[in-house]
């Protein structure tokens, strides 16, 4: 009884959280367009399934990937392997990066766009290795961006001089790099901390700064995901100079 009144709670604070989303497009509906749906049982249908889903979602984060990430950052911890825990760092981030769905989207779009623009050819082989090297290059820029905030971690570097310096990079790297990757460089940023990458990463910087003396886990266990919204940047803007 006590899972499933979570759950209900759960689905409730879903529903919550679409009330802005279906307000504005009623409003927009009813009051500037002055018109109804055509498919409006279609969609009813589709905000529940939308509800079901986060529910699951987040009730599955909170039961599954949140647990595992603490208990496992918090377990390196312990055991005083600095290497084992820079390894596993940096292929969580490679693996749930390299899994995202929002980058398999962003990396497809690109090289069907890079093969309309002539910038590869325009077949399928080009267009699947030109995906496949975007997706490969950003998951290796996560991985390495992980890697660099446990290290922040353990050691207590300030996450201020790394961010400053890292966009100082992005910066000039942007006054070289060619224009037809700039825009993909910077979404690649965003689509890399969505639904698999966020919670996991998460947890494993709180329960890294939780278990290790003098952390505080509001101060340090914080800003792994600013390291992997900004090395996807770099990556891909040297991805783009290269090829």
């Amino acid at each position: 009884m006590t899972g499933l009144l979570k759950l209900l709670q759960s689905m409730l604070g879903s529903f919550k959280d679409l009330i802005p989303i279906i307000v504005v497009v009623s409003f927009f509906e009813i009051f500037i367009l002055q018109q109804a749906p055509d498919n409006l049982f279609s969609i009813l249908i589709g905000l529940l399934f939308i509800v079901l889903g986060l529910t699951f979602f987040v009730f599955g984060l909170e039961m599954g990937l949140f647990p595992i990430g603490e208990s496992l950052a918090q377990a390196l911890a312990r055991k005083g392997s600095t290497f084992w825990l820079v390894i596993f760092s940096f292929s969580l981030g490679f693996g749930t990066t390299l899994a995202e769905p929002a980058l398999t989207a962003v990396a497809a779009e690109a090289a069907q766009v890079a093969a309309d623009g002539g910038a590869i050819a325009a077949n399928e082989e080009s267009m699947d290795s030109y995906a496949m090297g975007l997706r490969l290059t950003v998951a290796v820029s996560v991985g390495l961006a992980i890697l660099l905030g446990v290290i922040r971690i353990v050691k207590g570097w300030p996450i201020h001089y790394l961010i400053i310096g890292g966009y100082c990079i992005v910066m000039i790297l942007t006054s070289f790099a060619p224009e037809n990757i700039i825009g993909i460089a910077y979404d690649s940023g965003g689509v890399t901390t969505s639904t698999i990458t966020v919670p996991l990463v998460t947890a494993l910087g709180v329960g890294l700064a939780t278990v290790i003396k003098g952390r505080n886990p509001m101060l340090d266990g914080f800003g792994l995901i600013a390291f992997a919204s900004l090395t996807p940047v770099i990556f891909v803007l040297l991805y783009g100079m290269v090829l």
